[in-house]
């Protein structure tokens, strides 16, 4: 049973930085995808950033590119997001993920997620 634990979230002004961690435990990780998702209140839940477990390859959704930084540990079992340059529009509970196989940006790919951790960008 695959358990993700995020942590990392806070109140920042606009133009602020905050690194979320997301500690993944519960499986051996190889094959396999990390994402970041956003749920923002009255909104679907969205992509933000992807890393390939094994190979530390990444993709990032249009809104946060350049921006938003995803990197691992594997030693530590832990994937961050790292965030600058926030907006209020980055306001949001932030998710981490993982899946199986090739790298997709559909929340419905991956299987097991954390509770999240809530991002609130002030003006």
């Amino acid at each position: 049973q695959v358990q993700l634990a995020e942590s990392g979230g806070g109140l920042v002004q606009a133009g602020g930085s905050l690194r979320l961690s997301c500690l993944a435990s519960g499986r051996t990780f190889s094959n396999h995808v990390m994402g970041w998702f956003r749920q923002a209140p009255g909104k679907e839940r969205e992509f933000v950033a992807g890393i390939g477990w094994s190979g530390g390859s990444t993709y990032y959704a249009v809104s946060v590119k350049g921006r938003f930084t995803i990197s691992r540990d594997k030693a530590k079992n832990t994937v961050y997001l790292q965030m600058n340059s926030l907006k209020p529009e980055d306001t949001a509970v932030y998710y981490c993920a993982v899946k199986a196989g090739f790298a997709t940006s559909r929340v419905v790919d991956f299987g097991s997620w954390g509770r999240g951790t809530q991002v609130t960008v002030s003006s």
